[in-house]
Formats: structure tokens, sequence, C-alpha cells
């Protein structure tokens, strides 16, 4: 017997459809009803795949707001109006970048969020750090590289549909000190990210040190070679790109100029905007399609950074 149209949803948790459909029911001839666009009918049988890709379709989807913020130090930032800010965003997830602390020096009182740190093992250096009011299925600290794991850089978290990755990339320092050891870190955590990506969507956020373009600097050409403008840099920014990467404020905002997220203390910079964009979203570009918003805070003060926002749908 043809069944009642529409075709019935057995109500199940989306966890069980896999396992718990009942013997499917001969469907000789398609019927067309308001439903049918919901199923292909390949074959006379329930196509069990499409039931369930509905179902987490229908049931999953929603816009989540990421931030992403340099606090440098956030014992200071707190004092400077953090948690006024932190308030009024009201992000589902933040992440935060040189955090300058071990967790037991603080104490955070974040009612709806959990909380994950990673620290430096040098004192009052670096850290990142995430607020999150879904609890991750795991997470993990690094990049299980020791060279690259003494100094808090890195949160990887798993939320399910894809990995969230806080990161606070290394700075390669006045007279580009420490350029050498920033390739290689670039190196090691694009293997990193490609890898991940390979499993599922990932997001990438944080402090990168690097304004990737001229239109992400006030002063592209007094600046050139400098710390977080070299060729090697950009390049490896560039490269990361390449991989399968979608920088979030480009792809919504690609002619946008005086769009900076960091501003130099000095000779009154930030009033001036003569400023950089190297805080990032990058998503996986298999979802550039789910990116709804992405923007810069510039409002917000309380670090020489502002936070940068990413509204995306997964």
């Amino acid at each position: 017997m043809i069944p009642e149209s529409p075709i019935p949803i057995p109500d199940y948790p989306l966890s069980t459809v896999r396992y718990q459909l009942p013997i499917p029911i001969p469907i000789p001839i398609p019927i067309p009803t308001p439903h049918s666009h919901l199923f292909k009918f390949s074959s006379p049988l329930y196509n069990r795949d499409n039931i369930s890709n509905y179902l987490n379709k229908e049931t999953s989807m929603k816009t989540l707001k990421y931030i992403s913020w340099n606090v440098n130090g956030l014992r200071a930032c707190i004092k400077k109006g953090f948690m006024d800010a932190f308030n009024a965003l009201d992000a589902d997830c933040f992440c935060l970048q040189e955090t300058k602390l071990q967790p037991h020096q603080i104490e955070l009182d974040l009612p709806g969020y959990h909380q994950y740190w990673n620290s430096a093992v040098k004192k009052g250096y670096s850290g990142t750090a995430i607020f999150t009011k879904e609890e991750p299925l795991s997470v993990t600290y690094g990049l299980g590289i020791e060279e690259h794991d003494q100094e808090g850089r890195l949160i990887t978290a798993d939320f399910g549909s894809h990995y969230l990755l806080c990161c606070y990339t290394p700075n390669s320092q006045r007279g580009l000190a420490r350029l050498s050891y920033r390739m290689t870190w670039e190196e090691a955590m694009k293997e990193y990210m490609t890898k991940l990506a390979a499993e599922k969507p990932v997001i990438l956020c944080g402090d990168l040190n690097v304004a990737h373009e001229d239109i992400d600097i006030a002063n592209p050409a007094s600046n050139h070679k400098n710390a977080g403008f070299t060729d090697e840099e950009r390049g490896r920014m560039t490269d990361l790109l390449a991989a399968g990467f979608t920088d979030s404020f480009r792809h919504l905002h690609p002619d946008e100029k005086d769009a900076y997220s960091w501003w130099s203390y000095f000779a009154k910079a930030r009033e001036r905007n003569v400023g950089w964009r190297i805080d990032y979203f990058l998503v996986s570009s298999v979802w550039k399609d789910h990116i709804k918003g992405a923007s810069i805070h510039s409002d917000i003060l309380g670090s020489d950074h502002c936070p940068v926002e990413l509204d995306l749908e997964c």
C-alpha cells in the first residue's frame, strides 16, 4: 500500500535515525506532495541519508556569534571595562589572546560559560583562552610539538560540526629577530589546520600578527619589511588561504578601507586611526557561504587591539 501523503518522518532523536529507522516501506511510484522536494527518490525505499540530512539541517542550523580579542593582559583589561564589553557583546563564544596570566591568578565569574585556558610556561607572557556557552566535545592545547607548545598560543575546541581554533601567532619582533621561528610556526599551523579540515570545517581566530594586504594597514610603504608586514609573513597568509580557508572580513568587505584592529600606543595612533588589521576569523572555504557577518568593534577600548566578530551559520 502506498503511504498517505505527505510521507511521515519518523520521530526519532537525530543520533538514532541511522540505526532505528523501521523496515523501509516499498514505494513503487513517487508521489508529488508539498514536501516532495525534501527527498530524492533514487530508489523505491526511504533514503535514510536524505532523512538524516533534512533533520540535521532543519534542527541544527543556527547563527552563532564568535568574538576574538587580544586583550594585552586580561587583568589590566578588566580594569579598563572588559566585563562591560563582554556582557554587551553577549557572544556564544569568546576567544582571547595575550591573557598574560596563569588561571589561578584570576577568578573570572562568567555564568553560563565554560572556560578553557592555555598559559605560557613563562609567567605574565602570551596565553590564550576560550569562553563558550556550548560545551565542546573535547579541547586540546597546543600543536603537540614541544617547540611550539611552551607559550600557550593555541587552543582547539571540537564542537562536533566544526573545530574552533583560538590562536596567538608569534610576533617576528623588532629587527625580525624571530622571523625564522615564525616561519617554522606558520608551516606547522598550516599542516595542523589542513589535517583538521580534512575531517570537518575549521574556524581559526585570533591575533595572527600579519597585515595581509596593503588595504589592511594604514602605511604600507613605510612598514614594508617591518614585523607583521614582511613579504615572508604575508606570503604565508596567502598560502594558508590558498589551502582552503577564507578571510571572513574580506569575504564580506573586500574593498573596505581604514578597517583596523590594532593601533600603536604611540603618537595617538588610535585617535588618528593609523592602524593594522591583524586580528582575523578564517573559515574553511567550504563554509564561506555560511558567513553571515564579520565586523570590527573599533569603538571598544581596553587594549591596543579591539574585538573582531564573526556571525556564522553552523
